[in-house]
């Protein structure tokens, strides 16, 4: 147990020894285990990591660094020169983490192979770009160039203006914290065989599989359509989550179940031409969506954002004002929660800082002291880290899913619901939907009258379902019966829900100390806010990054509203988290809960822009298209019908490189042109003619001549291009299933990382609600077949229409 300000922390990852070489990509990975108590210690080169000059700086500070290096300590080692004391710590380490070029230290005799013969149990988790191998292995990339070629940007902007990139560095922050929840993956594995492993784990396909899946579990307003059926271009989406000014902004609203629009209409009057029950049906009303919100314009056109939102609170319509990052971080509701705390990020300088994404117990394990200085902790890490003896078992060979024997009640919903339980059925653990008709799931939902839609198999394969009613007395304690025995449950309801039916932890933990139970909320459990219905969206529109999804230019061009975050993310930090605690209870034989707030997850991500908001007011702002740090830095038109390519120079040696393709000696040795500073200077000129090269060229082409310089180049990829992608194809990245309630093959997505020791997930099929409850009425609860049909007739069980002979 460590503390922050007085505030006992829990920190289940304590023991653990983390060996941090990255550099400039994949620090989020490591913050995050040290945020859960494992002993990061980040090894620098003499001289300091490059890192330390990534911008933005502040005094000459790397907020990057400063933010994702925090809560681990510092040395300083040469691997040439020092090379028997790095092996030493090597020998110490339970995982080493880096983000070299592939190859890089194999070259110098100290790749993942020579490392793991020397030290059997260390866990080695690679971060590069694009992997260990396949044809784009030793391209380069950035966070634009990964958004481009992962799906991202083709589905963001809107009709008849450029595809428009995303704020922030989503790309590599995403793929950081997956690779974080692999690593413990293995880890956990480890704890069990004895052995070590190597996770490959490639920024590219963590992108598609994190930030906004298209072969993912989407949001219940796309009624069960898969994002690669979509059309090819970016249809207006704005209609699904709309937004509309009002006398101090905007606001935006979500109206998916029919109760909340129950309550719009209630709240609009109750307007005639509105009032048939067949406008409760979503599509329908996204159908009349001109005339619906036209009325809505009207009502909320001159009242403020504080009074739409308190109205829409009491007529249970989903709202939220749409703010600016500069009021979230000054804003009350996250100040009691303690979401931002000011502390010293590095000598003699002091900011804002996110907490960190997880609380655990009710307590944020998050930021507990600054980043170290060069060298800070060498003599001290030397001395401590030594080889020790472990009671781990002996080496067992072969691949396996190290979650197996767990049993989870998943309780989730929507897509963070459905996410953190699929991610952990893929380990091996038996993930029990529980679900009940009267308040169904929003994600089976399927506008095309489908029995169980593609996106909801994908964010269910491996599951099991019972038909149980929670609310019925017999019901719950049917419930508090499983949870005797369950070794996690999960949900993602309004806070306080499960505590209303007495299935809140406090109740739930007389019965098994060993429990762990984690929730996820869109504004955390606590805190002015913490009641507020939330969606993505929401969530989005709540913490700023609605107001930054915009063209700069383009007065209410907001374009989020067909964007699948945070909640994939968020899902990950949850069953990171959970995986600590079920470390930790390997020691303890204790249980303990985990809460996630989807805001506070986006604060994670966007951490520099924040301390740089808080040192530097207005800074944090929406950039579109435009590269804040260098030129050429954008995204700019290919040959063909809407194509287009990310090209970004990173530095000096990028630019000559980008001229070499171009033939343009002029440019290269222009003086003017030669800093990053005179190129920003000229981007309007370098933009317009750098796009009139590009329009003549595939976007594939554009791609691969800059790649072949080393310039980092992405052409902008659609969902339907993945499955003839060289590098997905050759990395298996997507994997072909069927499913006896579908009636074609489709693809879904491999496990989160490459392992050795660690099997791909099962892909069983998700489950029709309540298709298991005979199966687990019997099995788990001992129930008769006279009971069980005693409890269907009474509806405490529930089961679907399939009879047991059925494929389940």
């Amino acid at each position: 147990m460590s503390e922050f300000a007085g505030v006992p922390i829990r920190q289940p990852l304590a023991g653990v020894r983390v060996l941090d070489l990255t550099d400039g990509s994949g620090e989020l990975c490591g913050r995050y285990l040290a945020d859960l108590g494992a002993d990061v210690v980040l090894l620098e080169p003499p001289g300091g990591a490059g890192a330390r000059r990534k911008v933005p700086l502040h005094q000459g500070v790397s907020l990057y660094f400063a933010a994702y290096n925090a809560n681990k300590r510092g040395i300083t080692l040469d691997l040439r020169d020092d090379r028997d004391a790095f092996l030493r710590l090597v020998d110490a380490a339970d995982l080493l983490i880096e983000s070299g070029r592939p190859g890089e230290l194999a070259a110098v005799g100290l790749g993942p192979d020579e490392l793991r013969a020397r030290n059997p149990r260390v866990i080695v988790v690679s971060i590069t770009d694009f992997g260990q191998d396949g044809p784009y292995r030793d391209w380069v990339a950035t966070d634009w160039t990964q958004l481009a070629m992962g799906g991202v940007l083709a589905r963001n902007g809107l009709p008849g203006l450029p595809p428009l990139m995303p704020p922030g560095h989503l790309a590599g922050e995403s793929a950081a914290l997956q690779a974080a929840w692999a690593a413990l993956v293995a880890y956990r594995n480890r704890l069990d065989t004895g052995v070590g492993d190597h996770v490959d784990a490639a920024v590219y396909e963590m992108t598609a599989q994190v930030v906004d899946p298209g072969y993912g579990i989407a949001g219940s307003a796309t009624g069960g359509v898969p994002a690669p059926e979509m059309p090819r271009g970016r249809p207006d989406a704005r209609h699904l989550y709309p937004i509309f000014p009002c006398a101090d902004g905007y606001v935006r609203i979500c109206l998916l179940a029919k109760r909340q629009w129950r309550g719009m209409f209630t709240w609009l009057g109750e307007p005639a031409e509105f009032a048939d029950p067949k406008y409760d049906a979503t599509h329908v009303r996204f159908r009349a969506a001109k005339q619906l919100y036209a009325l809505i314009g009207d009502l909320f056109r001159d009242r403020s954002r504080d009074e739409l939102v308190a109205e829409g609170q009491r007529h249970g319509v989903p709202i939220a004002a749409l703010l600016s990052p500069g009021e979230v971080l000054h804003g009350d509701h996250f100040a009691v929660r303690g979401g931002f705390v000011d502390a010293e990020i590095a000598a003699g300088l002091s900011a804002r800082m996110p907490t960190g994404p997880a609380e655990l117990d009710g307590v944020h394990a998050g930021f507990r002291h600054r980043a170290p200085a060069p060298g800070e902790h060498t003599a001290a890490v030397l001395a401590e880290w030594q080889p020790r003896p472990t009671p781990e078992p002996a080496p067992v060979p072969g691949r396996r899913r190290p979650l197996a024997g767990l049993r989870v009640l998943d309780l989730g919903v929507i897509v963070v619901g459905a996410e953190l339980g699929r991610l952990l059925a893929d380990q091996g653990a038996d993930v029990i939907k529980v679900e009940n008709r009267a308040f169904p799931d929003g994600s089976r939902q399927s506008a095309r009258g489908e029995r169980l839609s593609v996106t909801f198999a994908w964010g269910h394969r491996n599951k099991r379902s019972l038909g149980l009613d929670l609310r019925s007395p017999e019901g719950a304690n049917l419930f508090r019966r499983l949870a005797t025995d369950a070794d996690v449950i999960l949900s993602n309801f309004k806070p306080g829900t499960l505590e209303s039916l007495g299935l809140g932890y406090t109740d739930l933990k007389a019965l098994n100390p060993r429990l762990i139970m984690a929730d996820s909320s869109a504004l955390g459990s606590t805190g002015p806010w913490a009641k507020r219905m939330g969606y993505g969206p929401l969530v989005r529109a709540s913490v700023g990054l609605t107001e930054l999804w915009r063209y700069p230019d383009v007065e209410g061009s907001f374009s989020d509203a067909s964007t699948i975050y945070p909640d994939h993310i968020a899902a990950r930090v949850g069953a990171t988290a959970v995986l600590a605690l079920l470390i930790e209870r390997v020691r303890t034989g204790t249980g303990g809960t985990v809460s996630i707030a989807q805001a506070e997850t986006t604060f994670t991500q966007f951490a520099p822009e924040f301390l740089r908001e808080s040192l530097e007011p207005a800074t944090f702002r929406a950039l579109g298209n435009a590269g804040e740090w260098n030129a050429p830095y954008g995204v700019y038109p290919c040959l063909g019908e809407d194509e287009w390519c990310a090209i970004t120079v990173r530095t000096d040696d990028d630019w000559q490189r980008l001229c070499g393709v171009l033939g343009r000696l002029d440019w290269a040795a222009d003086p003017a042109l030669a800093t990053a500073a005179g190129r920003i200077a000229a981007r309007e000129k370098l933009d317009a003619q750098l796009a009139e090269w590009t329009a003549t060229l595939a976007p594939r082409e554009v791609m691969a001549l800059l790649q072949d310089a080393g310039v980092p180049a992405g052409a902008m990829q659609r969902l339907t291009e993945y499955p003839a992608d060289p590098q997905l194809a050759a990395r298996g990245f997507l994997r072909p299933v069927t499913h006896p309630f579908i009636g074609h093959e489709f693809l879904t997505e491999a496990g989160p990382a490459r392992f050795e020791h660690v099997a791909e997930p099962e892909l069983r099929p998700a489950p029709l609600a309540g298709q298991h409850t005979r199966e687990i009425a019997r099995e788990l609860l001992g129930l008769d077949d006279a009971r069980i049909e005693a409890l269907l007739a009474a509806g405490v069980l529930e089961e679907s229409e399939i009879s047991e002979g059925e494929p389940s």
